[in-house]
């Protein structure tokens, strides 16, 4: 078994990440994924002294049913972003494995030219249990990509209708990504999802693929008159594009900055900012006070019998949760 490499000192770590070390930064990285309660302190001292070299960054979610050719999108997008100057961080949420936890789809092997690309940055995370499918330090990864100056940040995720919110929760702009074929172009993609969208893009308009997309693209277009408003400054927008041959990347980035625009000119996208850091701040609570009621000896000794008995019908879950509580010393109905 390798050992573990040996963390550096804050200092270091700081330095590094600001020279725009990959070396470093990835270290950084794992540093905040770490579980173990001894880097935790580093690490938030580490993001804190980091914090005014990051929030200038394109903070850009992708999502769409598998399938749909994210990973070439995004290995297509980049490199359009990085051949205009710009460098680029993809964070890639893998599903897990239920038996080692491991991330098992490996998007450095699907994204093979932004992977060699000395201006782009890769990570792949493993959702793990987190709900929704999110990588647990996402956020925290997001920023210290931006202090390491990537100034385009796309979060790639799932796409197995689980962790679309948590995605739109951490970034500016979240685009959706479409199958082109018959029929209504709304079907298969969750209401919900299309809600989020800033914009949808119909993938794969190449080759036969090409007439449908725009059949597709006409059909979302008219639907998207309809449906509610995410923010009132912008209406969401469909663009047919391909990420085989690169069709319809320089029409859609000019969408993701003229929504930067205009989110900036209206104040919004400093309120949506703001609210984004309170959420976050909640969420980690929540998920704080969850480990520690699980970890809680009183709660742990009692958890399995309580679960036992909803399970086989013996209680409700209310009261199976009121007796979990009771532990902690929290009445019935508070």
């Amino acid at each position: 078994m390798t050992a573990p490499r040996p963390r550096l000192s804050l200092e270091a770590y700081e330095r590094g990440v600001r020279a725009k070390d990959r070396t470093v930064l990835a270290q950084a990285i794992t540093l905040i994924e770490s579980r173990q309660r001894s880097d935790a302190a580093l690490a938030q001292q580490l993001l804190t002294g980091l914090l005014p070299e990051t929030g200038r960054a394109r903070r850009v979610g992708v999502t769409g049913v598998p399938g749909v050719g994210k990973s070439t999108f995004v290995d297509a997008l980049g490199m359009f972003l990085v051949e205009r100057g710009h460098r680029v961080a993809v964070l890639a949420i893998d599903p897990s494995s239920t038996l080692t936890g491991g991330s098992i789809l490996g998007d450095k092997t699907r994204m093979a030219r932004l992977s060699v690309e000395p201006r782009a940055f890769i990570r792949p995370s493993p959702s793990g249990a987190t709900p929704g499918g999110i990588a647990r330090r996402t956020r925290e990864t997001m920023l210290l990509c931006e202090a390491a100056g990537f100034d385009v940040v796309l979060v790639e995720t799932v796409g197995v209708g689980q962790g679309e919110t948590a995605v739109a929760d951490m970034v500016d702009f979240f685009l959706v990504l479409a199958l082109p074929g018959s029929g209504d172009e709304l079907q298969g993609i969750k209401k919900g999802v299309i809600e989020l969208a800033d914009a949808i893009a119909v993938n794969k308009a190449d080759g036969d693929g090409a007439s449908r997309a725009r059949a597709a693209l006409g059909d979302l277009k008219a639907a998207l008159r309809y449906l509610p408003r995410k923010r009132a400054s912008w209406l969401p927008k469909a663009v047919a594009i391909s990420g085989l041959t690169g069709t319809g990347l320089e029409q859609l980035w000019g969408i993701v900055e003229e929504h930067h625009a205009a989110l900036s000119a209206t104040g919004e996208l400093q309120g949506l900012r703001a609210e984004q850091q309170r959420a976050w701040m909640w969420a980690l609570i929540s998920d704080r006070l969850e480990q520690g009621f699980r970890t809680n000896p009183r709660v742990a000794a009692r958890l399995p019998e309580v679960e036992a008995d909803v399970v086989a019908g013996r209680t409700t879950p209310t009261a199976a949760a009121e007796t979990l509580l009771g532990e902690l010393g929290f009445d019935a109905g508070e």
